[in-house]
């Protein structure tokens, strides 16, 4: 069975054991998550979508939190003398997912 969730602004297809990164959430290592925006559950022909599938939860477990790897933003234009260099780290989660409940 596989479900499509909904979280940090992005979708994402799961399934029972999967471990997914998504956006930071604000939950500490171990704790247990419930993904309430599922957007469509199914397995083989029998698929639920929209208001049958937003009856369905996604609970996962937690397994680590940190900041993924540095990316270098970097600007030029060519003959004005101007350079810019930035840099960021995305926060991220990582979620082990347990059970799909219909």
């Amino acid at each position: 069975m596989y479900a499509v969730i909904k979280t940090g602004g992005k979708q994402y297809r799961v399934q029972e054991g999967d471990v997914l990164r998504v956006e930071k959430l604000d939950a500490e290592t171990g704790k247990e998550i419930k993904f309430d925006d599922v957007l469509m559950v199914g397995e083989g022909d029998s698929i639920k979508a929209g208001a049958d599938a937003a009856k369905a939860s996604v609970t996962g477990v937690v397994t680590e939190s940190g900041r993924g790897q540095k990316i270098v933003v970097f600007k030029k234009r060519r003959r004005k003398n101007y350079r810019l260099t930035q840099g960021h780290r995305q926060s991220f989660t990582s979620v082990r997912i347990e059970k799909i409940k219909e």
